[in-house]
């Protein structure tokens, strides 16, 4: 069993759990994922790893599903079943010179560690991070103290730069040079933004989240289409060659399961309910 040493609100259905998970925590690195099975019925899901705290591993993540909605009930003491990893291709890290991070939405969360990671190669780091609106926003104080510089975007203009990530990032590679870029949120949202470093040739990563059952390599539903060649994200990425990977159909796959992922967290809100469950609470 693995203890949630702490567990908070961050915004609007996005929470962050602190989990006791040591050899997760050892071993973990930048652009890795974990995954973790609440209990002996429950699913498997992945998670990023966002940050390391001593044994300890951070995790964000936005209630979309049943297993999620559920994560969500529980509460700091209590404990998960199952964690598993490190899992899947760390980031390439290195010295390169100037490079950006982009997170858009709840994949704002897996920037810090990829930030954090090649500001110690010694590189001039720039984030980008963009949500619907300012109440979306997360981490900004984390990604302000370990970027050399911070923009921020909201769709609505509450905050920052009223657009895009990709208006941002599109103005940064018109006034200076950037050597490598990693994108991180909803697939939509890295097949635009990749497609702006293109016309300047910046090698760009993406974190692709396609569905995942077992993280091993083994089921094959993870299964992305880059560069023409089928790839599995869990083992050989989840980060690849932005420009090279097929965008329509891992945002056709996502969409395999949505009638089935509707009627189990319809399912699990009858149960709740009938169990006489209220809200959440959070430290």
């Amino acid at each position: 069993m693995y203890k949630i040493e702490s567990a908070a609100r961050l915004a609007d259905r996005v929470y962050e759990y602190w989990i006791h998970a040591p050899q997760v925590a050892r071993h973990a690195r930048a652009g890795q994922f974990l995954i973790v099975r609440l209990h002996e019925k429950g699913e498997r899901i992945p998670l990023t790893i966002s940050a390391v705290r001593g044994d300890a591993v951070r995790v964000v993540f936005m209630t979309v599903g049943k297993t999620t909605e559920e994560l969500a009930t529980l509460q700091a003491g209590e404990s998960i079943m199952d964690v598993a990893g490190p899992l899947g291709r760390p980031s390439e890290i290195d010295n390169y010179g100037t490079c950006c991070v982009v997170g858009g939405g709840v994949g704002i969360a897996s920037t810090p560690l990829i930030a954090a990671e090649l500001k110690s190669a010694g590189n001039h780091v720039i984030g980008i991070i963009g949500a619907r609106n300012a109440e979306l926003l997360i981490l900004e104080d984390e990604m302000r103290e370990i970027c050399d510089e911070l923009y921020i975007t909201t769709d609505d203009g509450s905050k920052g730069v009223h657009g895009f990530a990709s208006d941002v990032l599109k103005r940064l590679l018109g006034e200076r040079t950037i050597d490598r870029v990693w994108i991180i949120g909803p697939a939509i949202m890295m097949k635009v933004t990749s497609a702006v470093t293109v016309p300047a040739g910046v090698k760009t990563y993406v974190s692709l989240n396609p569905i995942m059952v077992d993280g091993t390599g083994m089921c094959g539903s993870c299964r992305v289409t880059v560069g023409g060649e089928t790839k599995f994200a869990c083992v050989d990425g989840p980060e690849f060659d932005a420009h090279q990977v097929d965008f329509d159909n891992l945002m056709q796959r996502q969409r395999v399961y949505m009638v089935q992922e509707k009627i189990a967290l319809e399912r699990f809100a009858e149960h709740r309910c009938h169990c006489g469950e209220g809200g959440e609470q959070h430290e």
